[in-house]
């Protein structure tokens, strides 16, 4: 499940919200049943929750919040489910989104794909801290991008 909620932003466009389930589908491999909440903030808000959890104070474009892992353990019923893994939360603030793509040069709607991408590899364990992770992590981003056509090479 993905659940997608705007705080104290203007309403997000209805095809922005495929788009963000296409990258979050694209980046899970289609084959994991994960629940994700994407919320779109003001630049007050992510810059309040940058400081409290990073001690950065200043907005920034994308956060994530790993959630944790919901037992799975099989039952005795033939009419058993797995659970879904709570991968988490992302935040996005579209304000310095909108900035990002406007300095870069391309459209909104990539950007947002972007963040979107970059946040779900940050769920599944990914950082940046290291050149060599960082490499991986845009490998993959990139990865998740052309497979929808976002990004070329």
């Amino acid at each position: 499940m993905i659940y997608i909620e705007e705080r104290g932003t203007a309403p997000l466009p209805l095809y922005y919200r495929t788009v963000i389930k296409q990258v979050i589908n694209a980046g899970l491999g289609g084959g994991q049943d994960a629940e994700i909440s994407i919320s779109f903030v003001t630049p007050d808000e992510i810059r309040r929750l940058n400081y409290d959890f990073r001690q950065k104070d200043s907005a920034t474009d994308v956060l994530s919040f790993p959630g944790v892992a919901r037992g799975n353990a099989r039952r005795r019923s033939r009419t058993f489910k797995p659970k879904p893994v709570l991968a988490g939360d992302i935040v996005i603030c579209l304000e310095v989104a909108e900035k990002q793509a406007t300095e870069i040069g391309h459209s909104l709607e990539r950007e947002v794909a972007f963040l979107t991408a970059h946040g779900l590899l940050h769920l599944q364990g990914y950082d940046h801290e290291t050149p060599e992770d960082e490499a991986d992590m845009i490998s993959r981003q990139k990865g998740i991008l052309q497979s929808l056509c976002f990004e070329t090479s």
